[in-house]
């Protein structure tokens, strides 16, 4: 990720705080050499996650809080786990436990939780848009982890990652995604990833469940799950989300399982090189066959697996570039190298000295 394109805000001109701040909040603030670049980036954090210990101090000294005003579990397990290995400190916010429900605005919230001192903000809200406006009241770097109907870029940087790691390039592959593309954000983003690395993209979804015009999207659309599914390389499966439907938009699950269901049968009909993948939380015998998700060809937990990864590139490419660029000389830069290396082993009488101490302990 380039200073060039990522989301900036000077918060210096809004009062905020006196640095500019990267942001990422939408898969829309990345070029694709940007995107190819933090895939790389997941390379050396898959390989962290493999160590022994997969701690590295990278992040030492910074703090990120986990802002979710929606439930979460991969998500937000994902970025708490990410910060951690990357040494950082963290900090949870519970909405059932806040001020929120005192009548704090959300404003006021985000002041409160910078005045402790943070640097970077991870938001999922319902609604749309909100991270968006975050960025702005705040000098910390804010990571959109959901937005209403918008946008979930990280989920789309771990598909693209997973996607390429069992295929190779994505140029020229076909993908299909299926299901409630009007409700998902992680439809959106796909769409956006997918397609500027070089897939071909097919919604395949009954009219009910597509947004009202798709016409400045570059995909196509069915209602023939059948008729693609021979000549996909991905099957990408979207949860009907009946949290977000405000009206009946199928006769009944039944009948959407019967016409957009991944049976046995449908899976069969797949190249054996293709693969089958879901954001999660899967409904099982809705969207998926229970003995379909458990295919090989099922990467679904891979998902999550690299989602630990992307959230680590995410994280340092923001925080890290944000740390070097403040520094006063060229001097004083920490190399790629050395932020991701496994921390010096301390005997543990060592570790419990602090600094100050233990240098005049030395000296005596």
């Amino acid at each position: 990720m380039t200073s060039s394109r990522a989301t900036r805000t000077d918060t210096e001109s809004q009062g905020a705080g006196s640095r500019s701040s990267a942001h990422l909040l939408s898969i829309a603030d990345l070029d694709r050499e940007e995107i190819e670049e933090l895939l790389r980036l997941t390379d050396t954090f898959v390989e962290v996650g493999r160590r022994p210990i997969p701690k590295v101090p990278a992040l030492r000294g910074r703090t990120v809080v986990m802002l979710f005003f929606e439930d979460s579990t991969r998500t937000r397990l994902s970025f708490e786990t990410a910060a951690k290995r990357l040494s950082a400190d963290t900090m949870s916010f519970s909405v059932s436990s806040s001020s929120l429900n005192k009548g704090e605005s959300v404003r006021d919230t985000i002041e409160t939780i910078e005045a402790m001192g943070i640097d970077a903000v991870v938001v999922r809200h319902k609604s749309s848009g909100v991270p968006a406006q975050i960025a702005r009241w705040t000098s910390a770097s804010v990571i959109n982890a959901g937005d209403g109907w918008h946008q979930h870029p990280t989920q789309a940087l771990l598909d693209a990652y997973t996607a390429r790691s069992h295929l190779g390039s994505l140029e020229g592959r076909r993908i299909a995604i299926v299901g409630d593309i009007k409700h998902s954000r992680v439809a959106r983003s796909n769409i956006e990833i997918f397609t500027s690395l070089g897939a071909q993209v097919t919604l395949v979804a009954p009219r009910t469940l597509l947004p009202s015009s798709t016409n400045s999207w570059p995909v196509d659309v069915t209602q023939d799950l059948d008729s693609v599914l021979p000549t996909v390389d991905i099957c990408y499966l979207l949860r009907m989300q009946q949290e977000r439907m405000t009206e009946a938009l199928v006769p009944s699950l039944r009948e959407y399982t019967a016409s957009y269901g991944l049976t046995s049968a449908r899976a069969d009909r797949m190249a054996e090189s293709a693969i089958i993948m879901h954001p999660g939380p899967m409904n099982r015998g809705v969207e998926i066959a229970s003995e379909v998700a458990d295919r090989p060809s099922a990467v679904i937990t891979e998902q999550v697996a690299n989602g630990v990864a992307v959230r680590s590139a995410v994280l340092f490419a923001l925080l890290s570039a944000a740390r070097q660029s403040s520094n006063s000389s060229p001097d004083q830069l920490i190399s790629h190298e050395e932020l991701i290396s496994p921390e010096e082993p301390a005997s543990q009488a060592e570790s419990l000295v602090p600094e100050e101490t233990a240098h005049v302990r030395n000296s005596q």
